[in-house]
């Protein structure tokens, strides 16, 4: 068994906005929050950097909020990894779209769950829809100036009740941006028994089912397979291994980098005691019963 070929690490669990769904928007972590150090990145890279092909810098938190943001992808890509991020875009003034372009990252996915100030801030809690617009229209703006292809420009739309008739709208916004590819998410829910509220009413928008007892249920045959499980990990701001982008609160924890190199977790025996376990009860595990992989939705 190889390294993987696919990394998160975790800039940053710190958050400008307070969604209501996200660890980092209700402040709800159990865990440390902070910010990894540039010194620490490169560590991880030079490590395992022969083997790994995808980096994404994020897990929770907004990662413009770390300071070394430009560097830890610029060092990356100086490795020749394909680098993404994850932004809310309230950072990305016109100074922070032009250091995003000439840092070489490859993927930019910004969230925009809204296609007007009341709509968009139901769910983007302390948001500004105007900093969003602005943000990718400066990144564009500079992609174009400098003559550099990338970053490639996602627009994610997480589809809610709230925003679901607006999902016409948000193609066309798509369209007029010019941004490379317009995704539509469903939305992940914690203890979303109680939450059907949230959800759309088209049934092929969610992840979730309604019961006849009146209980949401994942819309997932649960069956006892993870490729995540032997081609990308996750690392947090601090150093803890969690297996996939599913343990926010990094409940699961392989390990730590202060204590043991990444291939000694990697091939470790509670890595290898969790794949195990995957391949013989995953209904068992509790962050495999909130997970998407797996799901047949629409979005």
């Amino acid at each position: 068994m190889g390294q993987p070929m696919a990394l998160s690490i975790e800039p940053t669990t710190a958050c400008n906005l307070k969604c209501p769904e996200c660890p980092s928007g209700l402040r709800s972590f159990s865990r440390p929050v902070g910010s990894l150090e540039f010194e620490n990145f490169v560590r991880i890279i030079d490590d395992l950097h022969t083997e790994l092909c995808y980096l994404n810098l994020y897990f929770q938190g907004e990662p413009y909020l770390n300071k070394d943001f430009y560097r830890m992808v610029s060092y990356a890509h100086q490795k020749s990894i394909f680098t993404a991020t994850s932004t809310n875009a309230h950072y990305l003034d016109d100074e922070n779209a032009r250091l995003t372009v000439l840092s070489g990252l490859d993927k930019l996915v910004i969230s925009m769950d809204g296609t007007d100030q009341q709509t968009y801030q139901k769910y983007r809690r302390g948001g500004d829809i105007e900093k969003v617009f602005n943000g990718i229209i400066s990144i564009l703006k500079w992609k174009k100036h400098l003559k550099i292809r990338n970053p490639l420009v996602l627009l994610q739309f997480i589809i809610f009740k709230s925003n679901q008739h607006q999902i016409n709208e948000i193609k066309k916004i798509a369209s007029d941006l010019q941004v490379d590819h317009l995704v539509f998410k469903t939305a992940q829910l914690y203890d979303y028994s109680k939450k059907a509220d949230l959800l759309p009413d088209n049934p092929s928008w969610s992840r979730y089912r309604m019961q006849n007892d009146g209980i949401l249920k994942i819309n997932n045959s649960m069956k006892n397979h993870c490729w995540r499980m032997w081609s990308s990990s996750v690392i947090t701001w601090d150093g803890r291994i969690v297996p996939c982008c599913f343990d926010k609160d990094a409940n699961h924890q392989m390990g730590k980098l202060n204590d043991s190199t990444f291939d000694q977790i990697w091939r470790g025996e509670e890595y290898n005691r969790f794949r195990q376990q995957i391949f013989t009860s995953r209904k068992g595990i509790e962050i495999c019963s909130n997970c998407s992989e797996g799901t047949k939705t629409w979005a």
